[in-house]
């Protein structure tokens, strides 16, 4: 069996995805990103391999993506995790037209035009109270696991407003929001409807249309989820797995390059999985 490799490696998590040679999803991985690039990247597509149950050798393509995509000596191409995010929302949902893609550090959105190719993007150009590591600060000072948050969200009866663009003048928000008694449930819905609101400003500058994808990390909140839909009024598409969305796009475009090079031959039909 031969396999090509999709490795994002991002701010917070390094994740892998293998397809086979009927362009089949066999195996992902998801750990957690360290300063050593290479092995981190190793250690995701190791993973990834044994739960294809495939071998190393059987590898015949690896392309990379995300901030590390320039430091894994292994890779045979890196490609933009804008490309990868729009090319694998696309091949989950054919009739994606935009895709959201909220981070760590930033929240992207993109438009595409024909076959998950990208037509315009933009990026927040505004502190971390704009992307999900505001999530993160937040679920520290409210000492709650961030795995809680989206379910402590849709528990909200009354959000509260969190106005602040800038990062430290929102914690300082959530602070007196705290200090005057609001619920934990309320708090976080708030912030979750500030990201809702400022992803949807980034969407409407490239021009929000249907069908929206949401990937990232983020994508696993489902108040954030419910935010998104109440702010921008339509459907959201969400996979299983939304923080590998890019290494499956890294993977097909991988996919699609070892073809070309004749390493692969153009399978009877290929199999959705």
């Amino acid at each position: 069996m031969a396999y090509v490799a999709g490795i994002d490696i991002g701010s917070r998590s390094t994740k892998a995805v293998l397809l086979d040679d009927s362009r089949r999803v066999c195996g992902t991985a998801l750990i957690k990103t360290r300063p050593d690039f290479p092995a981190v990247a190793r250690e995701a597509m190791e993973q990834a391999l044994a739960k294809a149950g495939g071998r190393q050798e059987d590898v015949k393509y690896v392309a990379t993506t995300g901030l590390g995509r320039y430091n894994v000596p292994f890779r045979d191409i890196q490609i933009t995790d804008i490309t990868c995010a729009a090319r694998g929302a696309e091949f989950l949902f054919p009739n994606t037209a935009c895709v959201l893609d909220v981070g760590g550090q930033s929240t992207r959105a993109i438009r595409l035009r024909e076959g998950g190719k990208v037509k315009e993007f933009k990026s927040n150009d505004k502190c971390a109270a704009g992307s999900g590591g505001f999530l993160e600060r937040a679920a520290h000072y409210l000492e709650i696991p961030l795995t809680q948050l989206g379910e402590l969200s849709m528990g909200a009866d009354k959000p509260t407003t969190i106005s602040s663009v800038c990062a430290v003048l929102a914690e300082s928000e959530i602070i007196n929001h705290v200090s005057d008694g609001q619920t934990v449930e309320n708090i976080i819905r708030g912030i979750h409807n500030s990201l809702a609101s400022r992803s949807k400003a980034l969407l409407s500058r490239v021009g929000l249309e249907d069908e929206v994808t949401f990937v990232g990390g983020v994508a696993r909140q489902s108040g954030m989820v419910e935010a998104l839909k109440q702010t921008i009024h339509r459907p959201v598409n969400v996979s299983e797995e939304p923080d590998t969305v890019a290494a499956l796009g890294a993977a097909l475009l991988a996919y699609q390059r070892l073809q070309k090079l004749g390493g692969i031959k153009e399978p009877e039909s290929y199999v959705f999985g």
